[in-house]
């Protein structure tokens, strides 16, 4: 971090991305190298991580910053800090961006986004870090498209992740270019892919050329710092794959589903109008409910999302989540948990369970308190909300998937708010439940994959570092 402008600090949970970032700054603010830091994370961390690392430290106490959100994030921009932390929802009023759709002389339709530049280079950034860089990985959204516009203007460019590429080496190309402005990777995700992949006969998925991914290392390898849970005494990590069977009835319509993408629940029409969404459908029935189509509103409107109606058709998952609590006499266990009918089935099923969502962010640290006291002995909450900057450690060795994620990322943090650093277990485990000769053996299976494809990448980086460093 100190030695060159651009890099990616690769490190699992608990290894110090946050206090190593401190110190890199701290050296800098000393050297009078460096003037203010734009930091970019998601907004527990922005209220929490940050700010009880910069006063728990000695080394780098005396750093200052503001948060940039809420009624007076305004102030934040003009205050005399080195640090200004915003979340990336933050990004289009940081930037004052502007969106308008134009046509092209081939009668296409596009977008075009500006930055108000001017008022951005007053506020003197020279460092710019994003924690979780692995948010910014779709090229293709408009806080990318945005942010791209003032990459240029800060002399350091710094990300933090644990999981760069937990869905797949594509990944990487958006967090790369934030990073070096395309130097390793391209300017462009057209190069990136004609490059390293080759397209299926629509143009929707990619696979590696033979010997791309040796590429792809050797290329990113200079920008990449690897810290991994290796270097630590981990508790060891056990899975648990919990299976139940659907009822009769419920697997008809799950077949039904499967093999027509429409089946009919309640009088009511469920469609899946692409592969994507029968996906997401057949998980929900695997999980235990399905959303129903969209009522039509006299207006000939469809009603809007927050007013979305679901059935539920079995509780199979609930059934054997309480067998596993049970079985647990009273060891606190973490439920991840995906659909709005998932937690309505859970709340029914579970009223000694305590609902994260129910609590609101000042809340939830005190629910943290009382969790890693290991007074909470059933935790409920989404991989979305829960599964970046809480530590969770301190009394829980167990987590349970009541509904199965493709997202390897979300999967990943969500298991390490348990399994970090400090858990004073010899093991944790991860309990699957999944429903038998369903979607949930693919994503499981997906899960194991995408595993290996990240594995793979961070052996790749230490490899070429090494040769490296040989030469």
């Amino acid at each position: 971090m100190l030695a060159q402008g651009s890099s990616l600090t690769l490190a699992e949970p608990s290894l110090g991305k946050t206090s190593c970032t401190l110190a890199a700054l701290s050296f800098l603010k000393k050297k009078s190298k460096v003037g203010k830091m734009l930091l970019i994370a998601p907004l527990r961390p922005c209220y929490t991580v940050w700010p009880n690392e910069i006063k728990k430290w000695q080394d780098f106490n005396h750093l200052t910053y503001a948060i940039a959100h809420g009624k007076d994030k305004a102030a934040a921009l003009t205050a005399d800090v080195d640090i200004v932390i915003i979340n990336p929802e933050g990004l289009d009023w940081l930037l004052d961006v502007k969106r308008e759709k134009y046509t092209t002389r081939t009668g296409k339709v596009k977008n075009r986004v500006t930055v108000n530049m001017k008022r951005f280079l007053a506020m003197g950034f020279d460092i710019l870090c994003i924690d979780e860089l692995s948010k910014f990985k779709h090229y293709n959204t408009g806080r990318f498209e945005a942010l791209k516009f003032v990459l240029h203007t800060f002399g350091r460019r710094w990300g933090l992740t644990g999981s760069p590429a937990a869905n797949g080496l594509l990944d990487l190309f958006g967090q790369c270019y934030i990073l070096d402005l395309g130097n390793a990777l391209g300017a462009y995700i057209t190069h990136y892919r004609d490059t390293y992949f080759v397209a299926d006969k629509y143009g929707h998925s990619f696979t590696l050329m033979p010997g791309a991914e040796e590429r792809i290392y050797e290329a990113i390898e200079p920008l990449m710092l690897r810290m991994g849970n290796e270097l630590l005494d981990m508790p060891r990590l056990v899975e648990n794959n919990i299976w139940i069977d659907l009822p009769e009835d419920v697997m008809e319509i799950y077949s039904q589903l499967e093999k027509d993408f429409i089946t009919a629940v309640d009088s009511r029409i469920v469609t899946a109008v692409n592969a994507a969404s029968a996906s997401s459908k057949i998980r929900q029935v695997a999980n235990g409910g399905i959303y129903l189509d969209p009522k039509v509103l006299p207006s000939g409107l469809q009603a809007p999302k927050s007013e979305r109606e679901w059935s539920n058709l079995h509780s199979k998952k609930c059934e054997a989540l309480r067998d596993l609590v049970d079985e647990l006499q009273g060891s606190p266990l973490l439920v991840a948990y995906d659909f709005e009918h998932d937690l309505d089935r859970l709340r029914g099923a579970f009223k000694d369970g305590v609902f994260a969502c129910d609590y609101n962010m000042k809340q939830f640290d005190k629910l943290v308190a009382k969790w890693n006291q290991g007074d909470i002995p059933l935790l409920f909450g989404h991989p979305q909300s829960i599964g970046h900057g809480n530590n969770m450690q301190g009394a829980c060795h167990h987590v349970a998937w009541h509904s199965m994620t493709w997202n390897r990322e979300l999967y990943d943090q969500f298991i390490a708010r348990v399994w970090r650093q400090g858990n004073d277990s010899d093991r944790v485990f991860v309990h699957h439940i999944m429903a038998k000769g369903t979607i949930d053996e693919a994503v499981y299976g997906a899960l194991q994959f995408k595993h290996s494809t990240e594995q793979a990448l961070f052996e790749g980086i230490k490899r070429y570092a090494a040769e490296r460093r040989s030469k």
